[in-house]
């Protein structure tokens, strides 16, 4: 069994007559208990739930506080490589997008990760255009050996992998994967996928559950919101949650809830996903999943991730580029998509710690195998 089958039982659900069914007394019926099952989870998506956020807000945040304390995870991202072989209408590194792509050398890299590494952090995230080609999984392995000098604990979010493969980079440092579905809706998904590798649906929706039979300490999935119904999405990536929770119980399973912002290209989302939508979803897969870690990056507006922080956000993304090398550039590039929070990682820290929140900037330590 895989996530598909779970999916293939809701893939012709009938979401618009569920949503136009549920009442006021529903959402509260689904609020009064200790765990939710698929339907209360969609019951607190509906649109009727909308009535009740402050009363779900509170909740979330016992939750939040009872299971996590008041601590933010703070990491940043890397980008090696901007190389890709995919034609997605979405994204600013569509192979058909013209520009002057980059993969990281070992002395720039180097010279990058040290200047992170300056700054405090020691959680990374290194991300590449989806290309075997120019980033194969050889290459990553060497920008491995570099990136351990400064750096204890090290995520992944690249093109899916064999579960072989991510065994191999997990035995050469990494510890975490994050990788998004995109979206969902299988129908979606082949219509915006117009050509390349990430075109096939079951292989990228089953690469979280080989990261975490590989052995990945940490695996963060979610969709792209904006590209198909939001309520759909979010339900479907709290479902997949949980099965990779209840499968994989020695995983620590994340969420995470990215909008779309602009990019190179002319794609327009297929709607807006308001803040009010984005906090009701957090706030119902706060409720559905209480023990998964919440992931904001700096996609979301400073004041925004400021404000949802006490309502189920467990790690943030701080002093992010989304460039090949471009903290060290000192030139504009293209990178994957806009950013809208740009703190530095001393604002960021300076800023929780006023709001009574713990900003921690390594809870792990990779240990170095005997030789």
């Amino acid at each position: 069994m895989s996530f598909y089958d779970i999916y293939a039982r809701y893939k012709n659900f009938d979401f618009p007559g569920f949503f136009a069914g549920v009442r006021e007394d529903d959402v509260r019926a689904a609020l009064a208990k200790d765990r939710l099952r698929e339907k209360d989870f969609l019951t607190l998506l509906a649109p009727a739930a909308e009535t009740l956020l402050e009363t779900m807000a509170r909740k979330a945040h016992r939750l939040t506080v009872q299971n996590f304390g008041k601590v933010i995870f703070l990491f940043t991202p890397l980008y090696l490589s901007d190389y890709c072989d995919n034609q997605c209408t979405y994204c600013g590194f569509n192979v058909k997008n013209t520009f002057a792509r980059k993969k990281l050398t070992e002395a720039e890299l180097a010279a990058e990760a040290k200047e992170i590494a300056s700054r405090d952090m020691r959680h990374i995230l290194i991300l590449t255009g989806e290309s075997r080609k120019e980033s194969p999984p050889a290459y990553i392995k060497s920008c491995l050996t570099v990136l351990k000098r400064y750096f204890s604990s090290i995520a992944l979010e690249i093109y899916p992998l064999d579960r072989e493969e991510y065994r191999d980079l997990i035995h050469a440092g990494v510890d975490g994967l994050t990788i998004y579905q995109e979206v969902y809706d299988e129908n979606v998904y082949d219509a915006i996928h117009l050509a390349g590798p990430k075109k096939n649906y079951p292989y990228r929706l089953d690469a979280p559950e080989r990261g975490c039979q590989a052995g990945m300490r940490t695996v963060t999935i979610g969709p792209l919101l904006g590209l198909a119904d939001w309520r759909k999405e979010a339900f479907f990536a709290g479902i997949h949650a949980d099965y990779l929770q209840n499968t994989y119980w020695d995983v620590e399973i994340g969420l995470s809830f990215p909008r779309f912002r602009p990019h190179l290209g002319n794609f327009q989302p297929q709607g807006i996903v308001s803040d009010k939508n984005f906090v009701q979803i957090l706030l119902a897969s706060r409720m559905f999943l209480p023990r998964a870690g919440f992931t904001v990056s700096t996609r979301e507006c400073a004041a925004l991730r400021d404000h949802i922080l006490p309502l189920g956000v467990t790690k943030m993304s701080a002093g992010s580029s989304t460039e090949v090398g471009g903290r060290l550039s000192g030139q504009e590039g293209v990178g994957q998509f806009e950013i809208s929070d740009h703190r530095t990682v001393q604002e960021m820290k300076e800023d929780l710690l006023k709001m009574g929140y713990q900003p921690i900037f390594k809870d792990w330590q990779m240990v170095a195998e005997e030789t």
